[in-house]
């Protein structure tokens, strides 16, 4: 075991932590217990961190200052969503405490995360206990404790990591939520799976990119190297959900079946639906044997070999969720090549907004936002996005509108990155809130009765969305099952339902509590107009005075945003 961290070994350490991360990005969203779609924790991380991976790639280092202001930089810019956010903050502050070192030993690296700590306390408004926050802090302390006592590297990592897996394990009592759920913070393990890689490494234990550092599922996470070839026995990692012929349909032959063909397999079900994880090497026989047992609703299907060799050659393992990304790339990529990295000033004001569907970049764009971001729920956009279009944004002051709680501390880093601009972030939480406010932005006032106006607009929009149970949850008192509907209001969970009608029917109830004089539907990418206008009408029924809207959106996720003013 080292006594000192140069540049070579910081180095190798981040590469390990990629790799732990990519390794287990599913392991982490696994611990997300609501039960939206949403941009998940380990996804977000595991974005995070890649850029950090691909900048040192790129460099060899002398001193280990540079190798840590190359992380900060780059998982600042990359930071996606609030817990690759705070993973920023916590590597920024790391690398100024190690600001013109050549190397560092145990008792500075000690400081240096507690200094990481500090500044990812600093930046969020309501430090929540019980998250990536607290196990970081512990962690660190205890770091501390361990260096400043004279312990080596290895004595110090191996405090820190005792301290940060027993306050991984305490976030359960912390967050009633958790507890219910059974599990813990997604953020805490997050960041016990980048502490471990980088103490694997550093024990020569570990190397990137050729190996993966795997999490065990059991109630300790124990870390193993190894190459990721060894343990694929099946190729493609197959989940599909099936709707049920019958609620009574007998599944043992099907598990049979699948369990000779493949691995991994689990099957889960309720009286309508089924869900099924098998690896097979004949994912299409899968498929078809299950057909037989009702009507196939959505397969994902993944080439773990594939993914493998990519994760060794040092890139980004490619799966299903990368689809709508890619195609949006492919489509920006033409016009957004011909346009300028920065535009000279041509006003005082601009706006950008975050929003995804055409129906809502269109609606944006009328409103007056110079640029529109696309993400929201399921994808977030990273800092460095958010900054790209505020630089391309031709005013002097430009407002942000993130339209999602996951995505304003995003957009509050990318104000600290641009230089030759004034940028404001009105905390927008909804897409409803962030019409309202742009409807209300009169670039002929000044800057501050602009704010006033605009976050006083938004705070009297309430947002309800419809949608999709991405997984099973007992959350807040509600049995919910994958596939059925989801209303939220106000982002709390309103219910769970089976039909659309039972949903509308409790959601007009709950929006009699506002008297209501404006509400607006905006119809997602998966419902059609007729269906739209039908689920206005019922609205409409209930409240005769009400001036109603009904707008093609086109997002994904949502079905239906309502906003009710």
């Amino acid at each position: 075991m080292r006594d000192m961290i140069n540049a070579a070994a910081f180095k190798e350490c981040i590469l390990c932590a990629h790799a732990a991360l990519q390794a287990n990005i599913q392991t982490i969203n696994d611990l997300n217990v609501f039960p939206v779609p949403d941009g998940d924790t380990g996804t977000n991380m595991g974005l995070t961190m890649e850029r950090a991976a691909i900048e040192l790639r790129r460099s060899d280092f002398t001193a280990v200052t540079a190798a840590a202001d190359c992380v900060a930089s780059a998982l600042l810019r990359a930071a996606r969503g609030n817990s690759g956010v705070i993973l920023s903050l916590l590597f920024r502050g790391m690398s100024r405490k190690l600001k013109g070192l050549a190397e560092t030993d145990a008792r500075t690296f000690a400081a240096a995360m507690q200094e990481g700590v500090d500044a990812a306390y600093k930046a969020v408004m309501k430090p929540a206990e019980g998250t990536i926050l607290t196990v970081s802090r512990l962690a660190s302390e205890a770091a501390a404790r361990a260096a400043n006592g004279g312990a080596g590297l290895e004595q110090t990592f191996e405090a820190a990591i005792r301290a940060g897996d027993e306050a991984l394990a305490d976030t359960i009592n912390m967050n009633p939520v958790l507890k219910k759920a059974g599990v813990v913070d997604a953020g805490g393990m997050g960041y016990m799976v980048i502490l471990k890689a980088m103490f694997a490494s550093l024990k020569g234990e570990a190397f990137a990119p050729a190996d993966q550092i795997r999490i065990e599922e059991a109630a300790g996470t124990v870390f193993t190297a190894g190459s990721a070839m060894e343990n694929i026995t099946f190729a493609f990692d197959t989940v599909y959900v099936v709707r049920k012929k019958s609620a009574d349909v007998d599944l043992e032959p099907l598990r049979e079946y699948l369990g000779s063909i493949g691995d991994s397999l689990v099957i889960s079900d309720d009286d309508e639906i089924f869900k099924v994880h098998v690896h097979t090497d004949t994912p299409g026989e899968a498929l078809t044997e299950s057909q037989k047992y009702g009507t196939l609703e959505i397969a994902k299907i993944e080439n773990m070999v594939t993914q493998a060799e990519q994760l060794q050659r040092g890139e980004k393992a490619t799966s299903t969720d990368d689809l709508h990304e890619i195609e949006r790339q492919l489509e920006e990529q033409g016009a957004a090549a011909e346009e300028p990295e920065h535009a000279a000033p041509e006003k005082q004001f601009g706006a950008v907004v975050v929003a995804a569907g055409d129906g809502m970049r269109r609606l944006f764009q009328e409103l007056g936002a110079d640029r529109v971001v696309t993400g929201g729920q399921t994808m977030n956009p990273s800092t460095d996005d958010i900054m790209r279009e505020i630089n391309r944004t031709p005013a002097e002051t430009v407002f942000v509108l993130p339209n999602n709680k996951n995505i304003i501390m995003a957009a509050e880093q990318s104000a600290e990155l641009v230089r030759d601009k004034r940028v404001i972030v009105i905390p927008t939480k909804t897409v409803p809130q962030g019409i309202s406010a742009l409807l209300n932005f009169n670039i002929d006032e000044n800057e501050e009765p602009i704010v006033e106006a605009m976050k006083e607009a938004a705070s009297h929009v309430h947002t309800a969305m419809v949608t999709y149970a991405a997984r099973d949850s007992d959350f807040d008192g509600h049995d919910i099952r994958a596939g059925e509907y989801l209303a939220l209001l106000d982002g709390a969970l309103l219910g769970s339902y089976g039909s659309e009608k039972d949903l509308f029917d409790e959601l007009i109830a709950a929006f009699g509590a506002y008297t209501p004089e404006f509400i607006t539907v905006y119809y997602g990418e998966d419902v059609n107009e007729s269906d739209a206008d039908a689920a206005a009408s019922a609205i409409a029924a209930s409240f005769p005075d009400v001036e109603m809207s009904v707008v093609n959106g086109g997002q994904p996720v949502y079905y239906y945003m309502i906003s009710v003013e």
